[in-house]
């Protein structure tokens, strides 16, 4: 059985842009009690991140940015606006500085042998958050932090980032723009938010998807686009934004994925990890926000991750 680790922290709770804004706190709760009810989160290695520091968040992000959203930080009782969707709490910045944290915690965790892969089930999400911006939802890039960490700290030299949220990872597009040492590939519902140019590098590749897409033509997409790619790139780590929102039940969204799908790519992922980085594979929580719909998702997700009997093996469609 492969060893998972679960990255979550109560600080990440905190966060409360609002209450009828749809990344509300409910979100980690429905993850972790479906993780309860299938009976998962017994058999997972638990761990508790630290805060990120200023050094590990300016590996991405520039000091002005990290300056900003300290200084964006409402007092008791207010809300701080960074764009219109995009709202800090008095507890918010404590939240994201944790959630960058558990990005970093799950690469220890996974290059030093305590675990196999790991998921961080964290909030609020990161990859909207360019290197300068905060927009999305997002403050800090929790998934651009962790694959920073990695390629400094444990002198990696080849990151993979697969990002299947419905929105186009932006902000770690922004980031390792012109860095080749990380393939990042994103499939994403076009068009759609946040719709913002993408760059044509080797090492971006970019799988856009018609609202309606459903499951069938989105493996055959990640079988087209994702896999090749990797498989030429030979990461020493794979990292994931996993977020569930192009599930059929989002309210934000159009595409037409299951939780068999989610379960799908997880494992396509898992096997090249396998095939090239020794299986270290850590998934960071993006978006997803029908909360039945985000909950048997993220344990579909971590089922496939710990391989914990209960949905098909990996194969291609």
């Amino acid at each position: 059985m492969t060893q998972t680790a679960y990255i979550s922290h109560p600080d990440c709770l905190l966060h409360d842009p609002g209450p009828h804004h749809p990344e509300r706190p409910a979100r980690l709760h429905a993850v972790r009690n479906a993780l309860l009810d299938e009976g998962l989160l017994e058999g997972l290695c638990l761990l508790d991140p630290q805060p990120a520091t200023d050094a590990q968040l300016q590996r991405v992000h520039t000091a002005a940015h990290v300056a900003h959203i300290r200084a964006s930080a409402p007092a008791s009782g207010y809300q701080a606006m960074l764009d219109p969707d995009t709202v800090m709490g008095e507890h918010s910045l404590q939240a994201a500085l944790r959630a960058a944290g558990a990005g970093i915690e799950a690469v220890r965790a996974v290059m030093e042998g305590d675990a196999d892969n790991a998921f961080c089930a964290v909030r609020p999400p990161g990859h909207h958050a360019e290197r300068d911006r905060a927009m999305g939802f997002c403050l800090f890039n929790n998934v651009a932090v962790a694959a920073a960490h990695a390629l400094e700290h444990y002198a990696l030299s080849r990151v993979a980032i697969a990002d299947f949220d419905v929105h186009h990872g932006n902000g770690t597009e922004d980031i390792f723009r012109d860095d080749p040492r990380v393939l990042y590939c994103s499939s994403f519902q076009h068009p759609f938010y946040p719709d913002t140019p993408r760059a044509e590098r080797e090492h971006l590749i970019h799988t856009p998807l018609a609202a309606g897409t459903g499951g069938k033509s989105f493996r055959a997409a990640i079988e087209r686009d994702w896999i090749p790619a990797m498989d030429r790139f030979v990461p020493e780590l794979m990292l994931v934004s996993a977020g569930f929102d192009a599930h059929r039940d989002d309210p934000l969204a159009g595409l037409d994925l299951d939780e068999d799908d989610f379960a799908w790519v997880t494992r396509a992922l898992a096997a090249v990890a396998s095939r090239h980085a020794g299986g270290r594979l850590v998934s960071i929580l993006e978006g997803g926000y029908d909360l039945s719909a985000l909950g048997l998702s993220a344990a579909t997700h971590v089922r496939a991750l710990s391989g914990v009997p209960g949905h098909q093996a990996f194969r291609s469609p």
